[in-house]
């Protein structure tokens, strides 16, 4: 850990001073709507000649457009960049030839809800900063999205100012340590009052960050609950991808994924599509990995993490990372975004241990409270079989086992439709184990290539995932 790691200020009136007397840091901050208390920090503990050259507010919307350009959306990631982009340029254009030579110029932006009058509206916001590591150097730049959970207008403002602070002070001196950039996020803060959800990378000072492993990490040091990102690595904010789409779950280790998670999910996305209220093109899927999953063995294995994620991209697929282990939990997220239909596709197996009384001690109400929670707003459970391996033993919604207390509570879920048998699966997908596959793989008997896509086979061999060897 550097010097500056490990004196670093958790202060927030320390860090803003601390910004203001670095003489090689100066630019610019414009804020829209309750982001406002970022400046007043700056202005606050003085010094603050030393880094700003100019603060905006450009509060009414045609203000904006006139300085950003118009959009349909004011609280939003592409308004944020084209603030980042007009000022940051701006900046560089009135000051680079005045003082370039020995200053690092940043913008600073933001645009915000915080809650109104009524109370009735979404109370999140996005942050960034671009900037120059080093004089004349090449622009890098942060961008994240707050969800604020205070009650009060005031409180949300306060603590959008502390976040922009140390969202600031770590762009300007922990950019080397991504992980103690993220951890300071919430210096004099706590996940009670600022959700940071996303966060995305770019630029030269980043060009070794991947930006899928900081969104787990949001999730491993519990800034938010859930982060997402698409096929491509794109860092996606979860509001944005499932507000009031139809949301269809798989979740699974995918280590790999393998043809009876393709199945599995093709056979559910077909049924969930035909359901009353469905639009087909409209259906978000998702692959979801547990950090419970992730951390089975104790740390996580971040190339491990890696590998899953490539291989789920090679297939298309979008990932959630979340911290629900419980099904309801992740029913509530959710839910938090759409009233749409919501369907989750599982195995019999994990149907069976969904049974399981055990993982509802901590519920008052028990299995039952949980399933009040699941099954709201029409939630679908859509099961796959299950062939034991062993026994040769089929399972499935119409013969699954669970406790003879439980099994009227079962019959009446299935009967009601919140739990349906999948019919369009493709039998041959039902011997196929992700643990039989790493076996294979490590014992070099090739019969797993037939267990996985070609894409996903070619991709194992060409980067040697899970310990694969060339014969």
């Amino acid at each position: 850990m550097s010097d500056e790691q490990q004196g670093r200020p958790r202060d927030t009136r320390q860090k803003a001073l601390r910004v203001n007397l670095d003489e090689k840091r100066y630019g610019t901050f414009a804020e829209i709507g309750a982001g406002q208390e970022v400046v007043r920090w700056f202005f606050r503990v003085g010094g603050a000649a030393g880094t700003i050259a100019k603060s905006i507010s450009a509060y009414d919307m045609a203000v904006s457009d006139a300085f950003y350009g118009a959009c349909e959306r004011y609280v939003c990631r592409p308004r944020l960049q084209s603030m980042l982009d007009y000022e940051y340029q701006q900046t560089l254009d009135q000051l680079s030839s005045v003082r370039g030579e020995e200053t690092s110029f940043f913008a600073f932006a933001d645009t915000v809800s915080a809650r109104n009058f009524k109370g009735t509206n979404e109370c999140h916001g996005w942050m960034g900063v671009k900037l120059q590591g080093s004089p004349r150097e090449q622009d890098s730049q942060i961008i994240i999205h707050v969800r604020m959970l205070d009650q009060q207008n005031a409180q949300q403002q306060e603590a959008l100012g502390v976040v922009g602070v140390n969202l600031v002070y770590a762009a300007c001196y922990l950019r080397n340590d991504p992980d103690a950039f993220l951890e300071s996020l919430l210096d004099n803060l706590n996940v009670d009052r600022i959700e940071i959800d996303m966060i995305e990378f770019s630029g030269c000072a980043f060009e070794e960050v991947d930006n899928r492993v900081m969104s787990m990490k949001l999730v491993q040091l519990e800034l938010t609950n859930a982060a997402m990102f698409a096929a491509n690595g794109t860092v996606l904010q979860p509001s944005e991808v499932l507000y009031k789409k139809p949301i269809l779950v798989e979740r699974g280790s995918f280590r790999p994924v393998t043809l009876v998670n393709t199945d599995m999910l093709r056979g559910a996305l077909e049924v969930f599509a035909a359901e009353a209220g469905v639009e087909a093109d409209q259906i978000v899927s998702l692959m979801e990995i547990t950090m419970k999953n992730l951390l089975a063995g104790g740390e996580i294995n971040y190339q491990d993490f890696l590998a899953r994620i490539d291989l789920l991209a090679a297939e298309g697929m979008t990932v959630l990372i979340s911290d629900y282990f419980e099904y309801y939990r992740l029913a509530a997220y959710l839910g938090r975004y759409t009233k749409n239909r919501i369907g989750i596709t599982m195995g019999a197996a994990s149907l069976q241990q969904l049974f399981d009384e055990k993982y509802y001690a901590e519920l008052q109400g028990g299995i039952l409270e949980s399933f009040g929670r699941l099954f709201k707003n029409d939630l679908k459970l859509y099961i796959y079989p299950y062939l034991d391996p062993e026994s040769g033993d089929f399972m499935a919604v119409q013969n699954l086992e669970v406790s003879p207390n439980l099994r009227k509570l079962y019959e009446y879920l299935v009967e009601r439709g919140c739990i349906e048998q999948l019919s369009n699966f493709d039998d041959r997908c039902l011997s196929i184990f992700s643990r039989d596959v790493l076996k294979r793989i490590a014992e070099g008997d090739a019969s797993w290539e037939t267990m996985v896509s070609p894409q996903v086979a070619d991709m194992i061999k060409q980067r040697g995932f899970f310990g694969y060897r060339a014969t």
